[in-house]
């Protein structure tokens, strides 16, 4: 039996020092993920935050794929029995920082003007410690949330998810039994639109399609003729990709938000010539700007030894980013572009997904706001990257972007992805755990 909480806020403040600590000690914890099979710390990671997870009854896993790729995952009891599952997820690898570069030790977790430092801070350390936070004061208050509560911290995120949520997925599914929703990185965080202060909730991404290209032809000497040139025919299909101009193609999620910011802006929407809108998102455009249309960018090419020889094979590689339900379709343009003496085959692929912007969840997430910063509004948006969500939807989970962060004007949150100084305020990860404790719905347990 549950007795439903007192819906007043939280004072402001009060989770300052513990979502601060947990924070740093996370970034202190040197996690970087070169790729591959190459990466540090994910087991003391791991076992950091199965610790804070057990003090709360938790009962979490560890659990590694391979010696030291460690991901941990374990359940809080709802207060629903008939409500299913929600997943709440981060990853605990980083990206690479190079010391030199950055004023401050990537690693040494400092904090500067009420702002934490640290490679992590913003993806997604500082989102990691909000989830732990928030369980940890319903925990400690007696309170249960909703739903069961799935936490996941997983590793191998920045490369993949390979070693991670995608290994966990495909041979421990039973980790998420029961779970038909979840919510992670990378939403959550505002911008102003139109002169209103925005939070972006992610309702979609786009697919990878990682292709290699191989041309062949005959080798031969250089000071000759010669119409069989592997080199040629792979520098035009090339040219042909990167120059092509992908057409606008909107799906649910990116053609509500440009209808929604049109309306903020007082205009009707032109879907022929989004740019009005797409300049009225401001700093978020950086995640938004490329979700429009698909894409293709060629990233390698490699051919030839020798100034006098002419090479029998030439290569390249492509990073093409499908839209939901574009596959096949970006597939089949890409070879007609290259044509017919170039084959095109996939290195790594990955859909792309999208959830409905509509449902008790989301209408949860937006009363949240609603009540934390009634002044601001939510608008839905589409990663051109991609996050765990993706291995998670092989199970049938539809999943969300939506850890709040309520930011400076001036701090530009896309540019802090995988940048110099990283960083994040602690008032706005204060703010995370009381927005995401409205969201899952706490009521005291009185059984």
């Amino acid at each position: 039996m549950a007795e439903h909480t007192d819906d007043r806020a939280i004072a402001p403040g009060t989770f300052r020092d513990r979502v601060a600590k947990i924070t740093r000690d996370l970034i202190q914890i040197d996690t970087t993920n070169y790729g591959g099979n190459d990466s540090r710390g994910e087991r003391d990671a791991a076992s950091y935050c199965a610790t804070v997870m057990d003090a709360m009854g938790m009962n979490p896993e560890i659990v590694e794929s391979e010696p030291g790729r460690a991901s941990v995952v374990g359940r809080m009891k709802g207060w629903d029995p008939s409500a299913p599952a929600l997943i709440l997820h981060g990853h605990i690898d980083v990206v690479p920082a190079d010391a030199a570069e950055w004023s401050v030790d990537p690693f040494g977790a400092e904090v500067i003007d009420d702002v934490i430092y640290g490679r992590g801070a913003a993806d997604m350390k500082g989102m990691d410690a909000i989830m732990l936070t928030a369980l940890e004061h319903l925990y400690a208050t007696g309170q249960q949330p909703r739903r069961d509560i799935i936490l996941a911290f997983f590793g191998d995120e920045e490369a993949g998810g390979v070693y991670g949520s995608a290994w966990l997925v495909a041979n421990r599914p039973d980790l998420f039994a029961g779970a038909t929703e979840a919510i992670s990185e990378v939403g959550g965080f505002t911008a102003t639109v139109a002169g209103k202060r925005a939070y972006f909730l992610q309702t979609a991404e786009k697919g990878i399609a990682w292709l290699n290209l191989t041309a062949t032809g005959a080798p031969g000497h250089g000071s000759a003729r010669h119409e069989d040139n592997a080199v040629t025919k792979m520098a035009d299909a090339i040219s042909a990709i990167g120059h092509y101009q992908w057409p606008v193609h909107y799906t649910d999620t990116t053609r509500q938000l440009m209808e929604e910011v049109a309306e903020l802006m007082g205009v009707v929407f032109n879907e022929r010539d989004p740019s009005t809108q797409l300049e009225a998102i401001g700093s978020a455009v950086t995640f938004v700007g490329s979700t429009l249309s698909n894409s293709a960018n060629p990233t390698g090419l490699t051919s030839g030894y020798k100034h006098n020889v002419i090479p029998g094979k030439a290569e390249a590689t492509l990073d093409a980013r499908p839209l939901p339900g574009q596959d096949e379709h970006l597939l089949e343009t890409i070879r007609q572009l290259a044509g017919d003496d170039v084959e095109v085959t996939y290195e790594h692929g990955r859909q792309a997904i999208e959830a409905p912007y509509s449902g008790a969840l989301v209408e949860a997430m937006i009363d949240a706001i609603a009540k934390e910063d009634p002044a601001a509004v939510v608008l839905p948006f589409m990663m051109s990257g991609g996050t765990d969500n993706n291995a998670l939807a092989q199970l049938g989970i539809a999943g969300y972007g939506f850890i709040p962060l309520q930011l400076p004007p001036d701090l530009e949150f896309p540019k802090l992805f995988h940048g110099i100084d990283e960083r994040m305020p602690i008032n706005s990860l204060d703010f995370g755990v009381r927005a995401l404790l409205r969201i899952l719905e706490p009521a005291k347990n009185v059984s």
